[in-house]
């Protein structure tokens, strides 16, 4: 039998030594996975333990129901259990989430081999993604989110056209949102600054026409990114 040949025999019966190298080879993978995720990145504890260990959990699922009607019922669940974690993860983590379960599924229909090899790639991949500049924003980048918060009853259309054509290349309405139970309306703007450095002259400005209400500057796409599955 070759070494990426499936592991079970076709009777549908897992030995023993079967089930040690499919819920094996998925703890040690998953381990892997852990230290990988854990790579200039921010993690808990917690999270790294789930992350070693989800493999198995999958690939014992899948070992049991395997041949059975109910694996497609099974494959179901064991995606659903991203929507047991308390709190929505970033994209990373729900990505880890998904390669874990992928080698865990691999594992669990006995080709531990490849699941190897995915990992092997998933995970250099990774490490080569986090110290590489991809995905990174270009330094000086003026693109910024605008939060002016003024009162209800100012006339806030054009009233702030000025400033933004002294201290921007364009500027756009993007939202307006009441607060403080109506008396304030939250004003936000996508701009795009004409030099690094002009925010603080453009801030006390704007102080002077919403009444030294709260004014917030970040750069577009600052929010972290959660995924809720």
């Amino acid at each position: 039998m070759g070494i990426f040949d499936c592991l079970f025999t076709g009777t549908g019966d897992i030995t023993i030594y079967q089930f040690l190298i499919g819920v094996g080879s998925a703890l040690i993978l998953g381990i892997i996975l852990g230290l990988v995720h854990t790579f200039k990145g921010e993690y808990t504890k917690s999270f790294v333990i789930t992350l070693a260990l989800l493999p198995a959990v999958v690939s014992m699922v899948i070992m049991m129901v395997s041949g059975s009607i109910g694996a497609g019922i099974a494959v179901a669940g064991t995606f659903s259990l991203v929507r047991f974690r308390s709190v929505p993860g970033t994209a990373k983590e729900i990505g880890t989430i998904f390669l874990a379960m992928a080698v865990g599924l691999s594992c669990g229909m006995g080709y531990p081999a490849f699941a190897v090899v995915f990992t092997i790639i998933t995970s250099v991949a990774n490490i080569l993604l986090a110290i590489s500049p991809y995905g990174e924003k270009p330094v000086g980048n003026l693109r910024k989110v605008l939060h002016i918060t003024v009162p209800e009853d100012l006339e806030y259309e054009g009233e702030f056209e000025d400033i933004f054509s002294e201290f921007t290349q364009k500027s756009e309405l993007i939202g307006v949102k009441t607060t403080a139970l109506g008396s304030l309306n939250r004003l936000t703007y996508d701009i795009t600054l004409k030099a690094p450095g002009l925010e603080k002259q453009m801030i006390d400005k704007l102080r002077c026409r919403n009444g030294n209400l709260e004014i917030n500057i970040t750069c577009a796409g600052v929010q972290k990114e959660i995924v809720q599955l």
